[in-house]
């Protein structure tokens, strides 16, 4: 090898940058008690993300893969499953590499996605075994959600993969009227229906960490 030659290392679980740690959850994987590992980072940035910290890719890990993995060995038999959150998960490349090692300790995967990297959520569908997937509006408005020109597009291909899958899923879309309204709900429901999509689920708008003022105002006012 010349001196000035390099090579990329391949990411292991422990490049996994998390940006928090929810010891004990009910609510982030229904009907099962779970911890929550949220990556952090996402290329998209939505208005009405309640974790908008988790957004910036750089920031310094708030815990250390190898302290995670510590808390879950002490947690077997005691949790069901742990579910990767965010931020967007599939923003790393660790990511499969970490879920390998949760499973190795017995645990059941849960993935919480938006969908903005199709090809890596194809490729961590078979180490998951449910999906939480964020629907945010019919194709042609996705970038008036998440600030992202082509952004619908890369959610439909990993929606479609998704759906292939069989992988068990909860398809839900948040609701703010300012962003969402009945028209824009009619035009994800009939493109979902093309898909043979019929148990997508609408949830409300929470102000708790949303740092866009306007949309807590009229959120109020509503």
């Amino acid at each position: 090898m010349n001196a000035g030659s390099s090579v990329k290392r391949a990411s292991t679980a422990a490049d996994l940058r998390v940006g928090g740690l929810v010891r004990l959850s009910t609510c982030d994987w229904p009907g099962e008690l779970v911890a929550t590992v949220f990556c952090q980072g996402c290329p998209w940035a939505c208005a009405y993300c309640h974790n908008p910290h988790l957004i910036p890719p750089d920031v310094e890990p708030a815990i250390a893969w190898r302290e995670v993995i510590a808390f879950l060995d002490s947690r077997r038999g005691l949790l069901d499953a742990v579910v990767f959150s965010g931020g967007e998960p599939t923003l790393h490349a660790a990511l499969p590499a970490a879920m390998r090692e949760v499973r190795s300790l017995g645990f059941r995967i849960g993935l919480h996605t938006a969908g903005p990297y199709p090809e890596r959520l194809a490729s961590v569908l078979p180490l998951v075994d449910w999906v939480g997937f964020d629907v945010k509006a019919a194709c042609a408005d996705y970038a008036r959600i998440t600030g992202v020109p082509g952004s619908g597009a890369k959610a439909r291909a990993s929606l479609a993969h998704l759906l292939a899958s069989g992988v068990a899923r909860d398809l839900r879309t948040t609701v703010h009227p300012a962003l969402l309204d009945q028209e824009a709900i009619a035009r994800l429901t009939a493109e979902l229906t093309t898909l043979g999509v019929d148990d997508h689920r609408l949830q409300p708008f929470r102000a708790n960490g949303c740092r866009t003022p306007a949309l807590i105002a009229s959120a109020a006012q509503g």
